[in-house]
Order: C-alpha cells, then sequence, then structure tokens
C-alpha cells in the first residue's frame, strides 16, 4: 500500500509559490506571516494532521511533488511535537513547550543542519531564505497550535492515540 499523498499537488499550477522546490501553500491562520490566507476550510496544515498517523508507519515516500515536500516537513514536525510531550504534559504546558519549539532556532533547506538536504533545493538568494524562513516559522506555530487542540480535545492531558506515535520516524528522519 502506497503512502497518502498531498491533495494539493493539483492546485500547484495556479497560486503556489515555490522557494527551491518547496511549495508555500496558502494557511488558514491567525498568526502573522507571508502566508496567502486559505480560501477554503481546508489547508496544508489540516491535511498534515491527517495524514500524519497513517504516513507515520511508511520509511519510504514517493515525492510527486513541491506540495509533497510541504507535507514531509509538517509530518516531521509533527513527530518533533509529540516528541517533546508525555504522557503528564498538561494543555497549559504543551502550549509553551509546542510555542517555543516552534519558535526556536530552526535550519531551512539548504542550511547545514538541516536533514533533509538531498530532497529539497535550497532558496535561490537571501530574499526567498528569509521568506522561506518566516513562513516555516508561521506554518510551525499554526501547526503547533491545531496540533494542540487535537491531542487534548477530551481532556487535559494528552491523547494516547497521538502520543503513541512518538516512537515512529516517518522515513526514518527527523527534524
Amino acid at each position: 500500500m502506497p503512502a497518502y499523498h498531498s491533495t494539493f499537488l493539483a492546485d500547484e499550477s495556479q497560486d503556489t509559490r515555490l522557494v527551491g522546490n518547496f511549495a508555500v501553500l496558502p494557511l488558514r491562520t491567525k498568526y502573522k506571516g507571508p502566508a496567502f490566507p486559505a480560501s477554503s476550510d481546508y489547508d496544508i496544515i489540516d491535511e498534515v494532521l491527517d495524514l500524519f498517523r497513517a504516513n507515520s508507519f511508511f520509511k519510504n515516500f514517493e515525492i510527486k511533488g513541491p506540495a509533497d515536500r510541504t507535507l514531509i516537513y509538517g509530518i516531521l514536525f509533527v513527530s518533533q511535537c509529540l516528541n517533546a510531550l508525555n504522557a503528564s504534559t498538561t494543555q497549559n504546558e504543551a502550549v509553551r513547550v509546542l510555542t517555543n519549539l516552534a519558535l526556536d532556532n530552526f535550519s531551512i533547506p539548504g542550511e547545514i543542519g538541516f536533514p533533509l538536504n538531498s530532497l529539497y533545493q535550497p532558496p535561490r538568494d537571501k530574499n526567498e531564505a528569509l521568506f522561506l524562513r518566516q513562513y516555516l516559522a508561521q506554518f510551525r506555530q499554526e501547526l503547533a497550535n491545531r496540533l494542540i487542540a487535537r491531542i487534548y480535545q477530551d481532556s487535559n492531558l494528552p491523547s494516547k492515540y497521538w502520543l503513541a506515535f512518538t516512537r515512529r520516524k516517518f522515513m526514518n528522519k527527523s527534524l
């Protein structure tokens, strides 16, 4: 059975901006950043959260386009977020921990510390690199916020069904 790919692959010909070969897709967000507002209720962050658990079982993933690269980055960031939590982390602690993780210094494609440089092309210049860093910061903040909403949906403690995926490594990689 093949892994699940992004549904935004079909939308790439219209208004998708590319930085290197990373798709900068519209977001439905409340955080400040360069992302365009999403025209529908379903955006790439919803897709990352919907496909995370199914795709985390796969060690191989065939990339069919730039939207898949954005999906991969989101899945790896969700995995990093789940590893920062444990079963006794309250919702307020999780907000603090994941907000710090989202805003913490992170590498972008083309930099030495980025683990997926073989799959991603670096930005062409410093302006594109700054744009990508700002987009990823906005993307990470919104993803962490929506992840908390899903994990703590039923109680003040995280869902064991989400935390069960802390040991899984998508594509044997981590951010």
